[in-house]
């Protein structure tokens, strides 16, 4: 169907929430809301169906080398080759522009064991429309037949919603609207999202799936959604660590929930709840350089309305029995351990008497929940671990989520950085799950809903009422 330029500003209005009514929703619900791969099994043969595909990959010399997640699509891939479907495939690599999707659509044809084309120049910048020559590919193309969109990103328009101001949504509803429209004319009017980490305001992502006629989850995303990360919902330990301090917010939402019981932190992070309980508790602690307002533009500094949140965190935590269990020391820039952080120093890793202390309290949690059920959710890294000098802490600890594990406890990974700490330190059967996507889970878990969920919820309710 078309969409107007009313309709894609009202869309847009919904999906990032401009005047703070969107409906809140919890994750079951928008899963709930949203139709499954199997529900487009009616479509005909040779039906063309645009995959939002997880494609931001980086494949090695052979197959299983950094391409976990085109493997990830291979079911959904199947499904429709089996049905017919001409596949074209989009989605971006990286955040550079000129990255290239070449080598992806090369390893999707070595998975799919078929030939996968790259349409390269898909797209006219300047009047917004998609070349006449793309829709003679796909309609000349056979049943069964999987094309790949060069990187998304390569267009201006895919990321205009990045740093968008509400005030700025009129004028871009028009062309967003165009966009839409041109994949409906010339590409398809089927969309499938196969992609769990799309978590950025990409138009492809969030705009696209506005103008279609059906709309679903991908076998391997739905999967996810409706086991591993619903089960996270449960979670009774959280490992939370990492640079941004914004992570504070779904750490918030996560403890908001009422299931959790300890909380691990390290980095910004623990540096901002550190602080918090140190206050509370009618003490001091220095930040060092990451409360220096000389580093305010710098990405681990900690602002002091962080260190209020952190306070209120603190205090409604422990009034509902909530145990902190914060780093006691820390490894600095030089090298050395130390308990305090002086003015010109910077934390990079916590320090040996830190990982003691969260093995002892991993072996609390675990004699506490000795024979019961019990779940555990891991994110982020202790420091910059891809320096030998900094990846103590969190190599010590990924032991612990198999020692988690070993007990009984249902351990996730939250993808992303963690889940490269996991590769290098641990084995992928040393815990129950891992992600192939940091960023969605946080989402997912956090304070505010998946975007793609969003918008596939609201195509789909717009499908269903016929409007």
């Amino acid at each position: 169907m078309q969409v107007t330029v009313d309709s894609m500003r009202a869309f847009l209005d919904t999906e990032l929430d401009v005047d703070g009514r969107r409906p809140q929703r919890s994750l079951a619900e928008y899963l709930a809301a949203i139709p499954r791969l199997t529900s487009l099994g009616s479509l005909p043969r040779g039906t063309s169906v645009l995959i939002r595909g997880d494609v931001d990959a980086k494949p090695g010399a052979k197959i299983g080398e950094g391409d976990i997640r085109l493997r990830s699509m291979m079911e959904t891939l199947e499904f429709g080759r089996q049905h017919g479907w001409k596949q074209i495939i989009f989605g971006h690599i990286g955040r550079k522009p000129e990255e290239t999707l070449q080598k992806v659509a090369k390893r999707l044809g070595e998975l799919m064991q078929c030939d996968v084309p790259l349409v390269v120049d898909w797209l006219d910048e300047s009047t917004v429309t998609i070349r006449d020559c793309v829709a003679e590919q796909i309609r000349h193309a056979a049943p069964g037949s999987i094309l790949v969109l060069e990187n998304t990103r390569r267009y201006a328009i895919e990321r205009v919603l990045w740093k968008a101001k509400p005030a700025e949504l009129p004028k871009l509803a028009e062309s967003l609207a165009r966009l839409t429209n041109e994949f409906v004319q010339k590409v398809a009017v089927n969309y499938v999202n196969e992609a769990l980490s799309a978590g950025s305001l990409d138009a492809s992502t969030l705009v696209v799936p506005a103008a279609m006629d059906r709309v679903a989850l991908g076998a391997y995303v739905a999967k996810e959604f409706d086991g591993p990360m619903l089960r996270c919902l449960k979670t009774q330990l959280v490992v939370f660590s990492g640079l941004k301090i914004d992570k504070l917010d779904d750490l918030d939402a996560m403890i908001g929930r009422g299931t959790i019981q300890m909380v691990f932190t390290a980095g910004s992070l623990a540096m901002a709840l550190k602080r918090a309980a140190a206050e509370l508790d009618g003490g001091q602690f220095s930040l060092g350089v990451a409360e220096d307002p000389a580093h305010a533009d710098k990405p681990y500094f900690i602002p002091r309305e962080r260190i209020e949140q952190a306070r209120r965190m603190i205090a409604a935590g422990r009034a509902k029995g909530i145990e902190f269990v914060l780093p006691v020391d820390f490894i600095l820039q030089d090298g050395r351990a130390s308990e305090t952080i002086g003015p010109h120093d910077q934390q990079f890793d916590v320090g040996p008497k830190t990982s003691a202390l969260f093995e002892q309290k991993v072996g609390e949690f675990i004699s506490r929940h000795h024979g019961q059920a019990a779940v555990a959710f891991y994110n982020g890294v202790f420091g910059m671990f891809e320096d030998p000098r900094f990846a103590e802490g969190t190599r010590r600890f990924i032991g612990q989520l198999k020692r988690l594990k070993d007990a009984g406890v249902e351990v996730y990974v939250g993808g992303g950085e963690g889940g490269a700490a996991l590769d290098l330190y641990g084995q992928p059967n040393d815990v129950t799950h891992c992600f192939t996507a940091g960023g969605t889970v946080l989402n997912a878990l956090g304070s505010e809903p998946v975007p793609y969920l969003v918008a596939l919820s609201q195509a789909a309710q717009r499908l269903s009422s016929g409007k």
